[in-house]
């Protein structure tokens, strides 16, 4: 079986997140996860981005690349805070010049809350944003479980 190295950005506003969440919806391939659902993941970094303006975006994706990695997630939180991370564009193409490693938007699927607020604020209504959630958007069963 094909085996990914991932390494995993999370939000600094989370920073005390343990993670649960993500390595849930990893181990059931829920979520951007989904993407691996025939293949072994390993997790070979979990990090903050250092807060804004994103400081570690600079160092830990090469650490990251040193164990293995070829894939690194920006975690769901960058994508539902209040308001969404306004650097993840950047971020991603950043880490794909500097570094040639695939970036995936989100790591487990959206909870409901999040959903009905960014939805009634329309948060997510520009093309980049939209791209960024569809592989964390899925049905209100698994968003609520997800709550």
């Amino acid at each position: 079986m094909e085996k990914v190295k991932i390494g995993i950005i999370i939000c600094d506003r989370y920073k005390n997140c343990a993670g649960g969440k993500c390595f849930r919806s990893l181990r059931q391939r829920e979520g951007a996860f989904a993407l691996y659902k025939d293949v072994e993941v390993e997790v070979v970094g979990y990090t903050t981005c250092g807060g804004c303006p994103g400081g570690n975006i600079q160092y830990a994706p090469a650490e990251m690349k040193k164990n293995g990695a070829t894939h690194i997630h920006f975690s769901t939180g960058l994508l539902v805070g209040y308001p969404p991370c306004p650097r993840m564009e950047y971020f991603e193409e950043f880490i794909k010049v500097m570094y040639g490693l695939q970036v995936i938007f989100g790591t487990h699927p959206i909870p409901e809350q999040y959903f009905l607020t960014h939805g009634a604020l329309n948060t997510w209504n520009t093309p980049f944003l939209q791209r960024a959630i569809k592989d964390v958007l899925c049905d209100e069963k698994t968003r609520l479980m997800y709550d």
